[in-house]
């Protein structure tokens, strides 16, 4: 037997899933331990390995590989927490990081943001000044050298920077991304003087054109991989002692894993892994539920997370922006604001009720934890609500105390708004809501797709209890809720469902038409490099495939469209074809007539991803069938709940999960108690489960 296990380490908690490959799927849930995360980690496999019946031991010496996805770094990066490093570029470009271009008027800033600029700022600064130095070396746009790098320099300054403390170095040089052989150099000089340095290049991390966005991530992927390195060595090293003898995996941004001993040299890549996570279950899921067009909608402890599958696929991006800088990651577009169940409700300067994005974490947690915290948060308010059980989460593992959630909303919402504790209570589930909605429409509508094409998948801790209403905020009528063993643990599943996938880039700007043969040269230089790096996984694969595309854009414009290109032998027919395509996704994404064809069609980067097929990966079982729709033997008792201030308390049918069978039909108001999690069925609304555990939800047509 041959176990692969998903492990999720978010904010608040911790979540893993066990699939042993002959359609058996369990989960497991415990609290986050921050800093340590690895203790968590450990804490989790334990409970699966309890629900085996079997020691941790002997689960982990028959599991083929662990996936695992953490925030730990993005969050890092986030908040400004990571150590100083040291910055060496090509001399007189020293201050394009601290310039930030015009980029850094604009990126990632709200539209209130934008339309005050004598309130922005561009205090985000990546390193030190006096850590950020310049060395003499200069390199053409096509790659040739026109001034030798200069050694002395380069010896100097990094004796410099050791001499103050630095451990980690990111080298960045302008045209690098056409000949690395300066910054390859810089390294080896570096490990001649202190061998334990850690140096990332960019011409490795992000060999684009655009020399800010490239020294941004080479400079964040520098901070994160020390981290990173020193976190999973730490966590290899107890899995070993404990019998583990497949491979740790870490997941990526894009959507697929790599060896964890692969991961800290492009530190980057890992920044969004549990982002993704649920939406690649999302693809899985769907493929077995027949869906292809999906939001998947994550709502944790700490954050609630939406990303979009379109007729199959997910959504992908070349860039993300972290802290207003450009970051040169291919991933899958997720969005996300602090809106978890954890998320802390709190009164602005004119006395208007916020949700996050703070959120009160696994420590000390909601206010009805226990654990010192006195903000009330969306926990809180669903505790008063009569939405979560007063006997706790987890299966009662987690005692909750209703007493202090409704003190901390009287004192901090209630009384300055002169509502009663219930009225608050049901104002933080409707912004919740509302909230929630805004970030969908802005997903789907806004990236010009009609929401009724497609359905929500809702998972999370917290999620299952609001997707009945924020579906309903973009006018989506079908929510499926993902149940069965993977329940609030999706995004785990989604980890566990991961194959490898890596990707390899390169910018050679040219105007159309181009040479066949250029194309193909590049194509097969990123390709040679890829299939080196899945040799280097340690894996066994059932398959490797491979996908090609070009950054293509209009002359004279910004925006690039990833196109897809056939892996032939390429012919003037094929790019051309290629043209074709780019210039049909432009106007599908911008609008019909958007283009301009008149003006030049440019290739600037190109793009190789493999993925590595794994031999197996979880499916989730079938559940027993009913005999009938009527759930009435699942049903548990009725409690006062309050849906919504409008509503009031009603009494609602209060449903147990392990009770209900496929077929069986629910009407709403109700709730499901979940061990992981609690899910609402609106009024208006009718719960369905199918023949694998999953609750549909959909507003009755009549």
């Amino acid at each position: 037997m041959a176990y692969v296990i998903g492990v999720d380490v978010g904010g608040t908690f911790t979540d893993a899933v066990l699939d042993d490959g002959n359609g058996m799927v369990i989960a497991g849930k415990a609290p986050s331990t921050p800093p340590d995360y690895s203790t968590g980690v450990i804490d989790v496999l334990g409970v699966l390995a309890q629900q085996l019946g079997q020691p941790i031991e002997d689960m982990l010496s028959d599991t083929h590989h662990i996936a695992h996805g953490t925030t730990s770094s993005l969050n890092a990066l986030v908040m400004n927490r990571v150590p100083d490093i040291g910055f060496i570029t090509t001399k007189g470009h020293r201050d394009s990081i601290f310039i930030m271009n015009v980029e850094g008027r604009y990126l990632g800033r709200s539209t209130e943001e934008l339309q005050n600029p004598l309130w922005q700022s561009k205090s985000h600064g990546l390193v030190r000044q006096r850590h950020a130095l310049e060395v003499t070396e200069r390199l053409d746009r096509d790659g040739r050298v026109v001034v030798a790098l200069n050694e002395d320099e380069v010896r100097g300054a990094i004796t410099t920077l050791v001499a103050d403390g630095i451990s980690a170095i990111a080298v960045s040089l302008l045209w690098s991304f056409r000949n690395p052989a300066h910054e390859h150099r810089i390294r080896e000089i570096a490990h001649e003087i202190d061998p334990d340095l850690f140096v990332a290049i960019s011409s490795e991390v992000s060999p684009r054109i655009r020399e800010f966005a490239r020294n941004a991530t080479t400079i964040m992927s520098t901070q994160i991989g020390p981290g990173l390195r020193d976190y999973l060595g730490q966590l290899e090293s107890r899995l070993r002692e404990l019998g583990m003898t497949g491979p740790l995996l870490v997941m990526q941004s894009n959507g697929g894993a790599v060896a964890a001993s692969e991961a800290p040299g492009n530190a980057i890549s890992t920044v969004g892994s549990v982002l993704t996570g649920g939406v690649v279950g999302a693809v899985s899921l769907g493929r077995q539920l027949g869906h292809r067009n999906i939001i998947a909608t994550d709502a944790g402890g700490t954050t609630f997370l939406a990303g979009l599958i379109v007729d199959g696929e997910p959504v992908r991006s070349s860039t993300t922006v972290i802290n207003h800088h450009p970051i040169n990651v291919p991933t899958l577009q997720v969005h996300a604001i602090g809106s978890g169940g954890g998320a802390i409700a709190w009164l602005d300067a004119g006395g208007n009720l916020q949700i996050g994005p703070h959120s009160a974490q696994a420590v000390p947690g909601p206010a009805c934890y226990g654990n010192g915290g006195t903000e009330p948060t969306n926990t809180d308010a669903n505790l008063v609500l009569g939405i979560i059980p007063e006997r706790g989460l987890l299966g009662g593992r987690r005692t909750l105390d209703i007493g202090l959630a409704r003190e901390a909303i009287r004192t901090r919402i209630a009384e300055p708004l002169g509502l009663t504790i219930e009225e608050a209570a049901a104002a933080i589930f409707e912004v919740q809501n509302a909230q929630t909605g805004d970030l969908l429409r802005k997903t789907v509508v806004e990236a010009g797709h009609d929401p009724r094409e497609f359905i929500v998948y809702a998972f999370g801790g917290s999620g299952p209890a609001h997707c009945g209403f924020y579906a309903q905020e973009i006018g989506v009528t079908d929510v499926v809720v993902p149940l069965g063993q993977v329940a609030s643990a999706f995004s785990a599943y989604g980890l566990a469902s991961s194959d490898i996938v890596l990707a390899k880039e390169l910018s050679d700007p040219a105007a159309m038409p181009l040479d066949p043969a250029r194309v193909q040269r590049n194509f097969e230089g990123l390709e040679a490099q890829v299939r080196d790096m899945l040799a280097r996984q340690g894996l066994a694969f059932s398959s490797i495939e491979i996908e090609r595309e070009i950054d293509m854009r209009y002359s004279m414009q910004l925006a690039e469209v990833a196109t897809p290109v056939p892996n032939d032998n390429l012919t003037a027919d094929d790019v051309g074809a290629s043209v074709e395509v780019f210039e049909q996704r432009y106007a599908e994404l911008y609008g019909k007539d958007s283009g301009f064809r008149e003006a030049g069609i440019q290739a600037i980067t190109y793009r190789v991803r493999g993925t590595g097929v794994l031999p197996f990966s979880p499916t989730l079982p079938e559940v027993k069938q009913a005999d009938s729709i009527d759930a009435s033997a699942a049903l548990a008792g009725t409690r006062k709940v309050c849906l919504g201030g409008r509503g009031g308390y009603v009494d609602t049918d209060i449903y147990e999960y392990t009770k209900l069978r496929a077929g069986h039909v629910l009407r709403g108001p109700a709730v499901i108690e979940v061990p992981t999690t609690t899910v609402v069925v609106p009024a208006g609304t009718t719960g369905t489960v199918d023949r694998l555990g999953n609750l549909h939800i959909a507003v009755d047509r009549a």
